[in-house]
């Protein structure tokens, strides 16, 4: 049976409200690109989509914090390319930001809610998820055994410190090597390493 794997990852400049210029998206966009190839490498395959996979997006720039979270599960009408999935996003951010605990449908899996990673860490700890934190200085992912029900938690192209956000939830710190990898590559190996897991 396939493990249920979550990733979390931070849009530090991404905007929560207002507009998103999809010609625009590394600069305007608040490096909305790099959130975009995470959710391509989260929840797409070469010929579909991981049933097994959520991702959640926090957006944190413009407005209050919201959290739009993808459902590979029920995930439909997404295509994988950096512009289809940014022009989901650009759709929804005219939207109200829900109150935090309140899921808001969009559309077949995609909700959103307000929060920002601390909420998203409580809802894992209620939920029983372990939850590990891409980090150079962690132990090493090849040494680790990866709980049935885990979340991993990165950030876009600013660095993501260990205590960011954690609060009284433990996050376990998980390395996939000593140098600064891309968030989308990130997600890859460690799908790679769970796929290997349970084959």
């Amino acid at each position: 049976m396939a493990l249920k794997r979550r990733f979390a990852i931070i849009g530090n400049r991404a905007p929560g409200s207002g507009n998103l210029n999809l010609n625009d998206l590394t600069g305007t966009g608040g490096r909305m690109d790099v959130i975009a190839r995470a959710i391509n490498s989260a929840l797409f395959l070469s010929h579909g989509i991981r049933k097994d996979t959520q991702i959640v997006v926090h957006l944190m720039g413009n407005g209050p914090p919201r959290r739009v979270f993808l459902d590979g599960s029920d995930l439909k009408g997404v295509s994988p390319d950096e512009r289809s999935i940014s022009g989901h996003f650009k759709s929804l951010i005219k939207t109200p930001v829900p109150p935090i605990g309140r899921f808001q449908p969009v559309s077949a899996g995609i909700r959103q809610s307000g929060g920002d990673i601390s909420q998203t860490l409580r809802e894992w700890h209620d939920e029983g998820v372990k939850c590990y934190i891409l980090d150079m200085n962690g132990e090493g992912i090849t040494d680790s055994q990866i709980d049935d029900k885990c979340g991993f938690v990165l950030s876009d192209d600013i660095a993501l410190e260990i205590g960011d956000g954690g609060g009284d939830y433990p996050v376990f710190p998980i390395s996939l090597g000593k140098q600064w990898l891309q968030g989308h590559s990130c997600i890859t190996i460690v799908h790679y390493h769970i796929d290997s897991q349970i084959q």
